[in-house]
């Protein structure tokens, strides 16, 4: 019998130590489960934070462009308020030199006073309302040509005169808030030619 208890002794004791291998070994798995977790975590919030750095750099970015985007469009709706009206301004200026020419031959004669007086009042009137919307007349006699805002009509021979300068104006020149509107057509001096 005593061999049968130390049998049961040796199997009891070959358990508990089977057990205890199985425990370690269960131990062990759960804490290369736990680590390989951690990692798995570890690599996943790094993904994570990566993909959030990247949205906060395209997010700076579509604030850059959408400020310049806003700059632009500001930009823009002042130039076509500044310069909204050219079209009218430049079907307007041939009335301005009809007006100029009847004021020209009208002071010619004397029985035209009156009129002229009328007519030199409205163009005055209306050089005013013009200057309003921001147009101004380009000042070219006795001037040096300026290819920017004159457009010589031709030229003429002048000795008192230097080479270049606008002799008179055919007709006038206008600025629409600084931007030519029109160049002033106007006739040059030229040197003699030397026969």
């Amino acid at each position: 019998m005593e061999d049968k208890e130390k049998k049961n002794t040796d199997g009891a004791t070959e358990e508990r130590e089977k057990g205890q291998e199985t425990s370690r070994h269960e131990e062990h798995k759960k804490k290369k489960k736990k680590d390989d977790t951690t990692e798995e975590l570890k690599r996943a919030l790094e993904e994570k934070e990566e993909a959030i750095k990247s949205l906060q750099e395209k997010i700076l970015y579509l604030q850059a462009e959408f400020e310049n985007y806003k700059k632009l469009k500001m930009k823009e709706k002042q130039d076509t308020l500044k310069f909204g009206n050219e079209v009218l301004v430049k079907e307007l200026l041939p009335v301005l030199d009809n007006l100029e020419m009847a004021l020209d031959h009208t002071e010619k004669t004397e029985d035209y006073k009156g009129i002229y007086e009328g007519v030199k009042i409205t163009f005055n009137e209306f050089l005013k309302v013009l200057e309003k919307a921001g147009v101004t007349r380009i000042e070219a006699a006795g001037k040096k040509f300026d290819p920017n805002l004159h457009e010589a009509f031709y030229q003429e021979e002048k000795e008192d005169m230097e080479p270049d300068t606008v002799i008179s104006e055919f007709q006038k020149g206008y600025l629409l808030n600084n931007r030519l509107v029109r160049p002033a057509r106007v006739v040059v001096s030229k040197k003699p030619e030397v026969q």
